[in-house]
């Protein structure tokens, strides 16, 4: 399986990347349920590199569509599978996300490719950033995805240990496992074929 993963977010600090990168130990070192850490071959992107102006019908006929938005599109393209973590501002996507997407949907709405993705979310209060994780989930049928699973971590600074960058509360860390584990029908349909 060929995973991308990434954090919905800009930011040096993300603690979305943070959530990410310990989904992505938890499935390369094998401690996920059905998925084989030999089955999981994962590529992570930054947001900061697909960097454009903010998008407009105008620039887009002016200047067509940004290399960024192509690069980013046909990334999600090569993938078998996606793991996103959304930061929420003030309720929703941040602006870096919501504008690569909506270059990407220029090119082709089903930005997903119709791949299975796992969607997170975590923030600071005990939202988790759960509106903007319900957000994407609802709105990802119609842009070409399949959600296996979605999980929103409350609370990042009392259930995240960042000095060993694991999940402390151990509930959120089977839920976690859980969410992860639902990766094993790709992997048993890539077997398959």
């Amino acid at each position: 399986m060929k995973l991308l993963a990434f954090a919905a977010s800009t930011s040096s600090q993300s603690i979305n990347r943070q959530l990410v990168d310990y989904a992505i130990r938890l499935l390369t070192d094998g401690l996920v349920e059905g998925v084989p850490a030999r089955e999981v071959e994962v590529r992570t992107i930054d947001l900061n590199d697909f960097e454009m102006p903010i998008y407009s019908i105008d620039r887009q006929n002016a200047d067509g569509i940004p290399q960024p938005a192509h690069d980013f599109y046909d990334t999600i393209g090569a993938a078998d599978a996606l793991l996103i973590s959304f930061a929420e501002h003030n309720g929703s996507y941040t602006v870096a996300y919501k504008n690569v997407f909506d270059w990407a949907s220029r090119i082709n709405m089903r930005v997903y490719h119709d791949k299975p993705i796992v969607m997170l979310s975590t923030s600071p209060g005990g939202g988790g950033g759960g509106f903007v994780l319900r957000s994407a989930a609802h709105l990802a049928q119609y842009f070409g995805n399949d959600v296996l699973a979605s999980l929103s971590i409350p609370r990042f600074d009392e259930n995240f240990d960042t000095a060993t960058g694991t999940l402390a509360n151990p509930e959120l860390d089977v839920q976690l496992r859980d969410a992860l584990a639902t990766f094993a029908t790709v992997v048993a349909e890539e077997s398959d074929s």
